[in-house]
């Protein structure tokens, strides 16, 4: 009777030896495969500095001396010269997505079913809707700041001298929540909110 007893306690310790270690395993995997790692201002900042890829959505408004116009387009960066945009919104141009690699540029029209390819084409990315644009001139300001303000990251830079970049991020999902340009009187050039945003989804 003893042995019995002896040995069901060993299975016991055993069993729960295992679960232990079982949950905190997992637990180890859902805390690194959420950032969580990913604690303080200057952490998330180099988050995403570093970014390799980003897939978003977004809605663009832009302000000219005479028009405000609106759009909402899908965005897709890979590290270092891949961009495709596609066109949503206004109905009377969606569908057009424009691809560059580095090397080529192709401009289509989904809904005509049209496409043309320049080849050899020049370095295209210097874009100001991009997000990969802006951290490229972040990283080659020094002069560029950052914050931490009521649970955001703010970064700011220079496009020239009269003109201000901002991008805000959301300390909690460590995502960007909208970039904005800026002229010298604080007139709001162009407005990108990002409706969803997936980064480094590819990783």
């Amino acid at each position: 009777m003893k042995n019995k007893k002896i040995i069901c306690i060993i299975a016991v310790l055993i069993l729960i030896t295992i679960t232990i270690y079982f949950f905190s395993k997992n637990n180890y995997k859902t805390t690194e495969f959420g950032n969580t790692n990913i604690k303080s201002a200057e952490d998330i900042k180099e988050y995403i500095l570093n970014l390799e890829s980003y897939e978003a959505q977004i809605s663009i408004e832009i302000n000219s001396n005479k028009n405000q116009n609106q759009y909402k387009i899908k965005q897709i960066y890979k590290a270092p010269n891949l961009v495709r945009s596609e066109v949503l919104e206004p109905q009377s141009i969606r569908g057009v997505v424009t691809t560059y690699d580095g090397n080529n540029l192709k401009i289509e029209n989904t809904k005509l079913n049209l496409s043309k390819i320049y080849e050899n084409y020049p370095y295209v990315t210097e874009n100001h809707l991009w997000l990969s644009d802006f951290i490229n001139r972040y990283k080659n300001n020094p002069n560029a700041t950052f914050e931490e303000k009521e649970n955001q990251i703010i970064m700011k830079t220079n496009i020239q001298d009269n003109v201000l970049q901002t991008l805000y991020i959301d300390t909690k999902t460590k995502k960007p929540i909208k970039l904005t340009l800026e002229d010298m009187n604080q007139k709001m050039l162009v407005y990108i909110l990002y409706n969803e945003i997936k980064i480094n989804s590819s990783r």
